[in-house]
């Protein structure tokens, strides 16, 4: 909206007739004027002002022409108030007085009349557009100019987010269009047959750290795999410091006595985290395809009858879908199920419909031995050493294949802070991998340059937490621009424009929502309602999403935090889990003072109707306030 300061310059002619000489209420006059913005001086349109007589009580109105020009006819001699009704305009009223003088000029600047400066729609900060100085004797209000360069400065670097934040939402809408323009032909491929006469060696990796909760049941699970014994190997990576290291050696040997060829290959320190122990056991590997999976997944028992058929010349991984054990668990895993199925909806299947780069996602999907060498190896310069090898393969002409319909289920993290430590290594992970592999995604030979395009926006995707965190903390300011330089105004204007991007979203995610009922209404309904919540809380995720990644793309290095594991899927079934370790830190504190900072300022901003950016900071005070409560209500019961 526009705020501005208003020049008025009335010019009061009047025009008498009389109807009853002795009463002077009967005398009436033509008050015209016109409205100039105090700061471009430009005449102002369309902007309806009320005229009241304190004599009589009857209402005129009247609105501005082209010209910026308004007139009221046969208003009563005497005192009068005149009131601005658009709500665009910072004033709400100034009184206009009888006069003598058959024409007078009355120059009125809002910013140096009390009752207007009272009356800001900010009162919590001061306003940086004006400072008053005083020369030769006389005081009037003179526009700052460093500080008008400050406002652009900040209105550009709020720009520059909204333009990428748009750009994000562009390309997440290409792969949601090349999801669904690719989803009738995709039904009609045809599967490939399992023909367990021909198919190959497996060997399935499992690396473990510290998984008490759940290292038997992966264990037992993928020992039931139906698939030939004589070719079917399993290998536990286990790096555990705890009992969990007995847990599984006992496990392991119950297998092993059922003639099952299952080794436990425990190391005795963590070099290169998850990376090296798949890396130090490539030597002991008998398959020529290694199958990959987390100690929380629970894949069905024909997970390899349903992925070794697509295994064809050229193909160097099969990923499968993501599914949730524990998905109703809790509003937290409802949303968190939401925003990957997304991910493995619409960016794989997108990305894999297009023929552009995809990743393997760290468990649930299956390697070819001699694309994994042929990359490089598992290297552990970062910490998503899976999206790293991903690249490095697929640069060098490897294919992946991505199968939506193959799920592989697995646990969602059930409370924030385990949430929060996923959440770290993923963005911290892809920042750094983005450091890594950029110049070689643009110069690398031979590569398509869509492929350099949509891969460069696939590993800089963590960096929209960046760009949403400044965003959110200059929107603070721009309000504040709003009401103090109207010149500037119409660059916020153009800001609403970019409302697109959530709109965009909403195509992507809509395209990707599971939990459709066939009622279409009934259905949009429960999707905008998870939308919204879903948008709330990724907001609010964003401060600690962008410390993660800002750490990944300064090269701060840090241990591989695993998420816990907890082994449940209802409520009374969970007793605690010792790896959870909570406590607050700087950055719970920062979540808790953002809740409040957004939360006064869309209070404040509805008080005084100025509704723009109101949705917008409610929302991020609700996130804030979820996570800072969930982790508050997590610590007090850890304590």
């Amino acid at each position: 909206m526009r705020n501005f300061f208003i020049f008025l310059s009335f010019f009061l002619s009047f025009q008498t007739s009389v109807f009853a000489t002795k009463d002077p209420i009967n005398v009436t006059k033509k008050i015209k004027g016109y409205l100039v913005d105090y700061k471009t001086k430009n005449e102002v349109d369309e902007v309806e002002v009320k005229l009241k007589s304190l004599a009589t009580g009857k209402i005129f109105v009247a609105e501005t022409n082209d010209d910026g020009v308004f007139e009221f006819n046969n208003v009563p001699i005497g005192k009068n108030m005149l009131i601005l009704t658009d709500k665009d305009y910072r004033s709400d009223t100034l009184k206009v007085f009888e006069t003598n003088a058959k024409e007078h000029l009355i120059h009125y600047t809002f910013s140096q009349e009390e009752p207007f400066t009272a009356n800001l729609k900010v009162t919590w900060m001061f306003n940086w557009g004006d400072r008053t100085v005083t020369e030769n004797g006389k005081t009037y209000v003179k526009e700052h100019y460093w500080s008008h360069v400050l406002a652009k400065i900040i209105l550009g670097i709020y720009g520059a987010c909204l333009i990428l934040i748009f750009y994000y939402s562009c390309v997440q809408m290409s792969l949601a269009v090349a999801y669904v323009r690719n989803r009738k032909k995709r039904k009609a491929e045809q599967i490939p047959t399992y023909n367990e006469a021909t198919t190959p060696k497996v060997t399935v990796q499992l690396p473990m750290f510290n998984e008490m909760y759940v290292a038997e049941r992966i264990i037992e699970t993928v020992a039931e795999f139906d698939y030939p014994r004589d070719r079917f190997q399993i290998q536990v990576l286990d790096d555990s410091t705890d009992e969990t290291k007995d847990i599984i050696a006992a496990k392991v040997a119950e297998v092993s006595a059922r003639g099952i060829n299952i080794q436990h290959i425990h190391r005795v320190d963590r070099t290169g985290y998850k990376a090296g122990a798949l890396d130090a056991a490539m030597d002991r590997v008998e398959g020529e395809f290694i199958a990959i999976f987390d100690a929380d997944f629970v894949p069905d028992r024909d997970f390899l009858k349903r992925t070794m058929p697509y295994f064809k010349d050229g193909i160097g991984v099969v990923q499968t879908r993501w599914g949730h054990l524990n998905k109703t668990y809790s509003l937290l895993t409802e949303l968190q199920a939401f925003g990957l199925n997304g991910h493995f909806a619409i960016e794989q299947g997108g990305r894999n419909a297009s023929e552009h780069y995809i990743n393997f996602n760290g468990t649930a999907g299956v390697w070819r031995k001699k694309c994994i060498e042929d990359a490089g190896g598992w290297e552990h310069d970062t910490i998503t050493e899976d999206l790293d090898l991903s690249y490095r393969a697929q640069m060098r002409g490897w294919k992946f294949k991505y199968l939506e319909d193959v799920e592989s289920p697995a646990e969602l993290p059930i409370t924030m802070s385990a949430l929060k430590s996923q959440q770290h290594r993923w963005m911290k992970g892809g920042a750094e991998v983005f450091v890594k592999m950029w110049k070689s995604l643009v110069k690398y030979p031979g590569l398509k340059f869509s492929d350099r395009l949509h891969g460069l926006a696939h590993l800089f995707n963590s960096s929209v937490f960046v760009f949403i965190l400044i965003l959110s903390l200059l929107s603070l300011c721009v309000l504040h621009i709003k009401d103090s330089f109207s010149d500037l105004n119409f660059l916020i204007q153009f800001g609403s424009f970019f409302i697109s991007s959530s709109i965009f979203l909403a195509f992507y995610y809509w395209n990707a929502y599971r939990d459709k009922q066939g009622n279409f209404f009934g259905d949009l309904w429960r999707f905008i309602k998870r939308f919204v919540q879903f948008l709330t809380v990724s907001m609010a995720l964003s401060l600690s999403n962008a410390v993660a990644v800002v750490e990944g793309y300064l090269g701060i290095k840090s241990s591989f935090v695993r998420t816990p594991k907890f082994n449940v899927a209802k409520k009374d079934e969970f007793k605690g889990n010792k790896y959870d370790k909570k406590s607050l830190s700087i950055i719970n504190i920062a979540e808790g003072f953002f809740m409040i900072l957004f939360g006064f300022t869309a209070i404040n901003r509805t008080i005084y109707g100025d509704l723009g950016m109101v949705p917008f900071h409610a929302m991020l005070a609700i996130g804030y306030g979820i996570i800072f409560f969930s982790t508050l209500k997590e610590n007090r019961t850890q304590a």
